[in-house]
């Protein structure tokens, strides 16, 4: 079952998140993990707590989970949290 990963990030700083986003993307791959999409937030009911939204599927939350907490992507939370505030959630 396809599992998907959400997640909700303002940026902090830009050059930091592009370094990371280009870390992120291959480690990504590698779990056979792809972006679904990435946009800024359009609210259309409530309050919305991050300015972007970005969705990647899994073919399976195993390998979702295992991406997640794969050394290549542990490696880089620091820099992920230098660049932005998020918040990463699991579906699936």
């Amino acid at each position: 079952m396809t599992a998907y990963i959400t997640v909700g990030f303002t940026p902090l700083n830009k050059e930091l998140i592009q370094a990371y986003s280009a870390k992120a993307a291959s480690t990504i791959a590698k779990f056979e993990g792809e972006f679904l999409a990435k946009a800024p937030v359009q609210s259309l009911s409530g309050s919305r707590l991050y300015e972007y939204q970005a969705i990647i599927a899994f073919p399976t939350k195993i390998q979702a989970e295992s991406w997640y907490n794969s050394a290549e992507y542990q490696e880089l939370i620091n820099l992920r949290d230098r660049g932005m505030n998020s918040s990463f959630q699991l579906i699936g």
